[in-house]
C-alpha cells in the first residue's frame, strides 16, 4: 500500500535554522560578525519583511535584505548576507538522510518535503544539497504562497501528489506545524532525534524489508 512520506528541512534533514531559539545562536554570532545588530535583524527583519512577505513569495530575499541592511548598520555587500543565509549552519542530518535512502528503495513509500522557505534558500536547498536525488517534490511555503500553519499548504501539497489510500505521514519539529498537519488529517510526528522517524512502527516495518544500505 503506497504512502507519501514527508519531511520538514530545517531542524530535521538539516542541523542548522530549528524551531527551538537556543539553536538560533551561531546564526547570529554570524551576523554580529558582519557588524550587524543581530538584534535588530530578528525583529525588524526576520519577524517583520521576511515572515510576512519573504517568506510567501511576495519579495524575494535579496530584494528585502537591500531594503534593510543599511538600517542595521551594514556597509558591506547584500550578497555576503544573502550566501550566509543560503548556507545557515546548513549541515545535513546524514544519519537520517541514510536512513531515508533506504527507504526511498521500498515500493510503498513516495518521499517529498514540506518547508517554510524563501524561493532563493528552496532551490538551494534542493540542488546543493542534493534533496532532489531523494525527494519527489518540495512543497515550500513561499511556492504555495502560506506557511505550513495555514489548511491550504497541505490542500495544495496534496493536489501535487497522487492520491494515496493512507494518509501522508509527516516528520516535523515544530509543535503549531505538527497541530496544523493533523487537523488537515495528516499523520505527523514531532521529530527531535532520528528514533522518531525510524521507531515509528509503519517507518519500521519497510526499514527491516528494504535492501541493506
Amino acid at each position: 500500500m503506497t504512502r507519501a512520506v514527508i519531511f520538514d528541512v530545517d531542524g530535521v534533514l538539516v542541523h542548522g535554522f530549528h524551531a527551538r531559539p537556543d539553536l538560533h545562536e551561531t546564526f547570529d554570532d554570524r551576523l554580529r560578525g558582519l557588524g550587524i545588530n543581530a538584534d535588530r535583524f530578528q525583529r525588524e527583519f526576520i519577524h517583520d519583511i521576511f515572515m510576512k512577505r519573504v517568506l510567501i513569495g511576495e519579495v524575494p530575499m535579496v530584494e528585502a535584505l537591500d531594503r534593510r541592511l543599511k538600517a542595521f548598520g551594514y556597509k558591506g555587500s547584500t550578497m555576503t548576507v544573502l550566501d550566509l543565509w543560503m548556507g545557515h549552519d546548513c549541515f545535513p542530518n546524514t544519519a537520517l538522510l541514510d536512513a531515508i535512502r533506504k527507504l526511498k528503495t521500498h515500493p510503498e513509500i513516495r518521499l517529498y518535503l514540506a518547508t517554510n522557505q524563501d524561493h532563493s534558500r528552496a532551490q538551494f536547498l534542493w540542488q546543493s544539497l542534493g534533496l532532489k536525488d531523494i525527494f519527489e517534490d518540495m512543497f515550500y511555503s513561499a511556492r504555495f504562497g502560506r506557511t505550513k500553519a495555514h489548511k491550504k499548504f497541505y490542500e495544495m501539497a496534496e493536489e501535487r501528489m497522487p492520491s494515496f489510500e493512507q494518509p501522508p505521514l509527516f516528520f516535523d519539529d515544530t509543535p503549531k506545524v505538527i497541530d496544523a498537519a493533523r487537523a488537515h488529517g495528516w499523520e505527523a510526528v514531532l521529530f527531535d532525534k532520528i528514533e522518531d522517524c525510524a521507531d515509528h512502527p509503519w517507518i519500521a516495518a519497510r526499514l527491516k524489508t528494504t535492501a541493506p544500505a
